[in-house]
C-alpha cells in the first residue's frame, strides 16, 4: 500500500532513542534494503541467511573502520512495526558513535527518515489506522497516568473499534438503500426504515458521548489551567507554595510583591494542573509595572479553565468579595472561592456570616467555598480534591474511548450533523437517493478520522509532528 500511495520503496534510517549521552542508543532501519544495509556493515555474520525475529551480537564496521560493538535485531515484513523489513541497531549511547553509525548507513543506501515516517509507513502498510497512529504520538508525549492510559487504549484500537462498528452499520444500510435505487421501478424496500432509525439514534448517542469526552480528553492531554487570583496580600503566593510543597513564589507582607504571573505544574490523581499565580488585582495602582502585571492577570483569568479566587477571611470581608466577583466573573467559568488565613478568622456571628457568603455565591454558577490556611496546611488536601473532582470522576479511569485530538473532534461534529440530517430525512420520508447522499457524507467524515480516505498533504502534516525516530 505504501508503495502504491506514496511511491516509497527506499530504505530509511534514524535514531529511535532520545539524542544525547546514554548507555544505549537504538538506530532503526526500515525498507526493502534494510537487511542489506546492515549486512554491509556487519562482517560478523551473513544476515541474508539469518532467521527473522533474532538478535545478533558482533562488530559494526565501515570498511576497515571499526564503529562499535552492537546488537542487531532483525524483523522481516510484514511482521514488523512498519510492515517492512526492519533492523534495529543497539549501539553504545555516545552521540559521536550514533552519528558515525547513521552516516555509515546512509553511505550504504539508506536515507534519513522524516519526522514520523516510520509510523506513517506503518499506517500506509495497514499495521494501524490513523487514529492509532496519532495515539502513538500521544503516548510518547504522555506525562501522567491518565494520558498514558488513554493513549494506550487508543493504540489498542479502542477509539477505532467504535468508529469501525458505526461505519460498518452505516455501510450495510447504505448498500441496501443503493440496491433499492437499482430496483426503483419495482417499488421495493430492502432497508428496514424502523431498524435504520434506531441505528441512527444509537449512532447519534455514541457520537455525542465521544464529542462530550473531548473536554476530558483535552484535560488529560494538555492539563487544566488554574488561575489563582485575588487582591494583593490575599495569600496567593503562599497557597501556591503550599500546593507545591516548596517555596516557589516570593511571599511578603508588601502588597504587590508578585508583579508577573508564575506558572507551575501539579499532578493530582493523574491529571496535570497548571497553577498560575497572578499579580494581586486592585482597581487603582500608581506602579506602572504592577499595573502591567494586573493586565496579564486578567488575561490569564479569561483563558483559564478554573478560577481559584482567594480572599482574606480576616481582613478583606464579604463586600470586597462581592465587588470583585461582579467585576471578574466570566459566565461558564468554573469558580472556586477560597477563604485564606482561616486560622486567624473567628466571625462574631458565624451563622450570619455564612448566610451572607451563600447569598453572594447564589449570584453565580456553582462556586464551592473552602476555608484554608496555607500556613498550617488546613484544608489544602480538600482543595486539591475539589480541583480534581470533576476531571477524575470516572471516564479518565475507565477503559473507554476518549477523544483527545482536535481533528477527531471536528470530524465528529460533522458526523453528528450528517446523522441528524439522516434522521430528519427519515422523519420526512425522503427518497432513498437523498438518504444515500447523507449516509455517504457521514461515512466520509468517519473515514477521515481512521484514514480510510485521506490526502498526502494531511498525512504529511499529521506525521510531521512526530519525533524523527518514530
Amino acid at each position: 500500500m505504501a508503495d502504491k500511495l506514496m511511491g516509497w520503496d527506499d530504505t530509511i534510517v534514524a535514531l529511535a532513542t532520545p539524542p544525547g549521552v546514554g548507555a544505549i542508543g537504538v538506530i532503526r532501519l526500515s525498507g526493502s534494503a534494510a537487511w542489506q544495509v546492515a549486512d554491509a556493515l556487519f562482517p560478523s555474520k551473513d544476515l541474508q541467511v539469518q532467521l527473522p525475529n533474532t538478535l545478533h551480537v558482533g562488530l559494526l564496521k565501515d570498511g576497515d573502520r571499526l564503529l562499535d560493538e552492537v546488537v542487531l535485531s532483525l524483523f522481516q515484513k510484514p511482521k514488523s512495526y512498519t510492515g517492512e523489513d526492519v533492523v534495529e541497531i543497539s549501539c553504545h549511547g555516545s552521540p559521536y558513535v550514533q552519528e558515525q553509525v547513521l552516516q555509515a548507513c546512509m553511505l550504504h543506501g539508506a536515507r534519513m527518515a522524516r519526522p514520523g515516517e516510520f509510523t506513517q509507513r506503518a499506517f500506509l502498510n495497514g499495521k494501524l489506522d490513523l487514529t492509532q497512529a496519532e495515539a502513538v504520538a500521544d503516548l510518547i508525549a504522555s506525562n501522567t497516568a491518565a494520558s498514558q492510559r488513554t493513549a494506550l487504549h487508543n493504540i489498542r484500537g479502542g477509539f477505532s473499534a467504535v468508529l469501525k462498528s458505526l461505519r460498518e452499520h452505516l455501510i450495510r444500510f447504505s448498500a441496501l438503500i443503493e440496491l433499492e435505487l437499482d430496483f426503483s421501478q419495482e417499488d421495493v424496500e430492502f432497508a428496514d426504515r424502523s431498524k435504520f432509525y434506531a441505528l441512527i439514534q444509537e449512532a447519534l448517542q455514541t457520537t455525542e458521548q465521544l464529542r462530550d469526552s473531548f473536554r476530558l480528553g483535552n484535560v488529560i492531554k494538555h492539563g487544566v489551567s488554574v488561575a489563582i487570583v485575588g487582591r494583593p496580600n490575599a495569600g496567593k503566593s503562599t497557597l501556591l507554595n503550599a500546593l507545591l510543597n516548596e517555596d516557589r513564589a516570593i511571599v511578603s507582607e508588601i502588597a504587590g510583591t508578585t508583579r508577573d504571573t508564575i506558572e507551575e505544574v501539579l499532578n493530582i490523581d493523574g491529571i496535570l494542573f497548571r497553577l498560575i499565580d497572578t499579580a494581586g488585582i486592585r482597581q487603582h495602582t500608581s506602579d506602572v509595572i504592577e499595573h502591567k502585571g494586573i493586565e496579564r492577570s486578567l488575561e490569564k483569568i479569561r483563558k483559564a479553565d478554573v478560577v481559584l479566587y482567594l480572599f482574606d477571611l480576616a481582613s478583606s470581608g464579604l463586600p470586597a468579595l462581592a465587588e470583585d466577583l461582579q467585576r471578574l466573573f466570566i459566565p461558564g467559568k468554573q469558580l472556586i472561592l477560597c477563604g485564606t488565613k482561616q486560622d486567624l478568622f473567628t466571625p462574631a456571628d458565624p451563622d450570619a456570616w455564612l448566610a451572607d457568603l451563600n447569598c453572594i455565591r447564589g449570584s453565580f454558577e456553582y462556586a464551592p467555598f473552602i476555608g484554608i490556611s496555607a500556613r498550617t496546611h488546613t484544608n489544602i488536601e480538600l482543595l486539591k480534591t475539589e480541583l480534581s473532582r470533576q476531571y477524575t470522576a470516572s471516564a479518565a479511569l475507565q477503559d473507554q474511548a476518549i477523544v483527545t485530538n482536535a481533528r477527531h473532534y471536528e470530524a465528529l461534529n460533522q458526523v453528528a450533523r450528517s446523522l441528524a440530517d439522516i434522521r430528519q430525512g427519515l422523519d420526512n420520508q425522503l427518497p432513498g437517493d437523498l438518504l444515500a447522499s447523507d449516509i455517504r457524507r457521514c461515512l466520509h467524515f468517519i473515514s477521515e478520522m481512521t484514514g480510510d480516505i485521506s490526502n498526502e498533504d494531511v498525512l504529511d502534516y499529521i506525521f510531521s509532528k512526530f519525533c524523527i525516530g518514530k
